[in-house]
């Protein structure tokens, strides 16, 4: 059974920084993209960032870009997004996300690329 962990959430100020962690088994994930979503309150899930199964290609919403990075430990089948210079915007329950198929998109924002998810982090920027 594939699941994923994620982990480091938490209330920070803004201007804050916080590191959010997902651990998966059941499977290994080297061959396949991974990625953040999230989810504000009264809001839809969206995409936030991904990254490609080598690494050495991510991609970013814009309201995120420059000040967030998406990172990969395909030996702990782990992946990683720091977030800096977070924003009161920022606050909502973050969900990582594994696709079904390798060798999938590293730049597609659609949910439904993605078969599995973790169970969420909430992640609260005060003002």
């Amino acid at each position: 059974q594939v699941q994923l962990v994620e982990s480091g959430g938490g209330l920070v100020q803004a201007g804050g920084s916080l590191r959010l962690s997902c651990a998966a088994s059941g499977r290994t994930f080297s061959s396949y993209v991974m990625g953040w979503f999230r989810q504000a309150p009264g809001k839809e899930r969206e995409f936030v960032a991904a990254i490609r199964w080598t690494a050495d290609n991510t991609y970013y919403a814009d309201s995120v870009k420059g000040r967030f990075t998406i990172s990969r430990d395909n030996a702990k089948n782990t992946v990683y997004l720091q977030m800096n210079s977070l924003k009161p915007e920022d606050t909502a329950v973050y969900y990582c996300a594994g696709q079904g198929s390798p060798y999938g998109s590293w730049y597609t924002v659609r949910m439904g690329a993605y078969a599995y998810w973790g169970q969420g982090t909430q992640v609260t920027v005060s003002s």
